[in-house]
């Protein structure tokens, strides 16, 4: 029998959405349960994560109510640990390869898209960097490393790269049709119009294909994201 396994998650937070994606392409049964990060509820860094962050997991042990987790349960947070354990956990997914230079593949992707277009990206968007010029060079390293075919992250399977940088592309597009952000008025309409540049046609293409895979169509809600940023990210510059 399968081990229980909850998703300690919240709907704004990119890096659950990559665990929701892994769990829906791999086909994975498991429970959901929305933390609430503006008003933490005690028993979660208590008994799931110390440090209060979703995304976090419970595997194993009863089948209990996730606000009550058990003590015999493997408690594991952070996102791509946690996706690494996942692939690991169900190896016939193909979430994580068996050869060893495709698998450090799929981990230096994930690393890449957490240094160089994750992290700039943020910078950004809440305005710590005036420009989206790094956030371009890191579009640019994201797409020499992309499969030839582009339509996946490494070779022709989806892997947990994938789902490491899916949910940054639907947040991609948003910033981009929105305009949303702490940045002068226009940038991200402009940032949108230079990736349609054929330079870029190569990352484009993996965006589209990864935005119309039914495991992202099916967790993302791009409404929602829009009208909560209006309300958490600061008074831009205008």
């Amino acid at each position: 029998m399968p081990q229980q396994l909850t998703l300690y998650l919240h709907k704004i937070s990119p890096y659950s959405h990559r665990i929701e994606l892994a769990l829906a392409e791999a086909n994975i049964k498991y429970k959901a349960h929305q933390v609430d990060l503006f008003n933490k509820p005690k028993w979660f860094a208590a008994t799931v994560n110390p440090l209060g962050k979703v995304p976090a997991i419970t595997y194993g042990g009863p089948d209990v109510d996730p606000a009550e987790p058990s003590s015999l349960s493997f408690k594991l947070a952070e996102s791509n640990v946690i996706l690494q354990f996942v692939a690991e956990l169900y190896p016939e997914s193909g979430l994580l390869p068996k050869d060893p230079v495709e698998r450090a593949k799929v981990l230096f992707f994930m690393d890449a898209v957490d240094r160089h277009f994750d992290k700039p990206g943020n910078d950004w968007m809440y305005g710590r960097t005036e420009s989206y010029e790094v956030y371009l060079k890191g579009v640019e390293m994201i797409q020499g490393l992309l499969s030839e075919s582009g339509e996946f992250a490494v070779g022709d399977h989806y892997t947990i790269a994938d789902a490491t940088i899916g949910p940054l592309l639907s947040r991609l597009k948003i910033t981009c049709g929105t305009d949303i952000g702490v940045f002068s008025v226009g940038q991200g309409t402009k940032l949108g119009e230079e990736l349609k540049a054929p330079k870029y046609a190569k990352f484009m293409k993996y965006v589209q294909a990864m935005l119309e895979r039914p495991s992202l169509r099916d967790t993302n809600d791009e409404a929602y994201l829009a009208e909560i940023w209006k309300t958490l990210i600061p008074k831009r510059r205008d």
